[in-house]
């Protein structure tokens, strides 16, 4: 018999472990039972239950059958002759090296998933303090997002767009559609600081400016009821590229919703219906941010929380140009590479060393 092997993985995390792959083999047993599978609405709830849940208990069974293989290793190493121990040692060399990368995996699969990692995302970037400086660094931001987001094969659409007079955009939003855009974009959401000498600089001087950006999630229409009493609908032109149309259709729309004041707009499509369409899914993105953070009993809505004021102290980042630095100060990162960043090159870099300190921290709480 084996001898009993307890893996690094133990006490609460342990008897979490066993619930998963006890629920996934309940759900399994009723997925069997043909009384559900003739009834197609509880088959399909039993089925997604089942769905998230399998990932967890598959990689469980691995880990009890490389823990039990552990034992007969030790078993072969108590027992046999001096050329079955050397065998059995170093197997147990190779099982413990797969005990260890599968409690890690595990531990990294029980961290609470956000709902909305695979959504899409509306992405806003605003410039913040510094005038036409950083109205162009706020250009420059989105145009590098969105270069990041075509080559992780996501689309890119506008919703609205305010640019600005010296170049740049004062704000724009764009909606990022592709799956786990959300998940990644959303680390993104903060303050971002730029140091630089701007092109109007006649004596060299190195000034610093700051952009603003926020990321919400797409949600259901079924995840927001918008009442049409609470919707206040406005039609204008459009401003901007477009040709002769934008001076002859007011297919330009902006909605408020009267009970909070958020007000979304869309000018992009030339058809009104579209326009009115993407703003209405936009603003149940900011409401159900808004209700998430009443219900985590937050003081501030979420797109506040992610961009704040605009002032120089709220940085989560820093564009260096004059020593091609970026640093991303929640972790303490920093590459010598900001003219990759610039060009959506190396922003996976910085996004991966979010997430993973972001596991790390709820692996503590766990």
């Amino acid at each position: 018999m084996a001898a009993d092997v307890k893996g690094t993985i133990s006490g609460g995390l342990l008897d979490k472990l066993q619930a998963v792959a006890e629920k996934h083999r309940e759900l399994t047993d009723r997925l069997a039972d043909p009384q559900v599978a003739s009834d197609p609405t509880t088959y399909a709830r039993y089925a997604r239950e089942a769905a998230d849940v399998e990932e967890v208990a598959d990689a469980f069974a691995r880990y009890q059958e490389v823990l039990r293989q552990i034992g007969d290793a030790h078993d072969l190493e108590a027992t046999g002759d001096i050329e079955l121990r050397e065998l059995a040692r170093s197997e147990m060399e190779t099982l413990s090296a797969q005990e260890s990368d599968l409690a890690a995996e595990l531990k990294r699969l029980l961290i609470p998933r956000d709902p909305h990692d695979s959504s899409n995302a509306y992405l806003e970037v605003r410039a913040g303090t510094g005038g036409d400086e950083a109205a162009l660094f706020a250009g420059e931001l989105l145009r590098a997002y969105t270069r990041y987001a075509e080559g992780r094969g996501w689309r890119v659409e506008p919703v609205s767009a305010s640019p600005s007079e010296a170049g740049g955009i004062k704000e724009a939003v764009v909606e990022v559609s592709g799956r786990g855009a959300y998940g990644r974009l959303k680390y993104e959401a903060g303050v971002h600081r730029v140091q630089r000498v701007p092109a109007t600089e006649s004596q060299g001087r190195i000034h610093t400016s700051t952009c603003t950006v926020a990321v919400l999630p797409e949600v259901a229409e079924t995840e927001v009821d918008l009442r049409p009493a609470d919707l206040r609908v406005d039609v204008y032109r459009s401003s901007g590229a477009g040709g002769q149309h934008v001076n002859k259709t007011s297919s330009a729309v902006r909605i408020t919703h009267i009970p909070t004041g958020i007000v979304t707009t869309c000018q992009d499509e030339r058809s009104q219906l579209k326009n009115k369409n993407k703003a209405l899914a936009m603003l149940r993105a900011r409401l159900a941010a808004m209700e998430a953070e009443r219900v985590e009993s937050e003081t501030t809505a979420a797109r506040r929380q992610m961009v704040g004021s605009g002032e120089r102290s709220e940085k989560v980042r820093t564009y260096n140009f004059p020593q091609n630095r970026v640093t991303d100060h929640r972790i303490g990162l920093t590459l010598h590479k900001l003219d990759q960043v610039m060009e959506g090159q190396s922003l996976d870099e910085l996004i991966d060393g979010l997430i993973a300190h972001d596991q790390a921290e709820q692996l503590k709480h766990l």
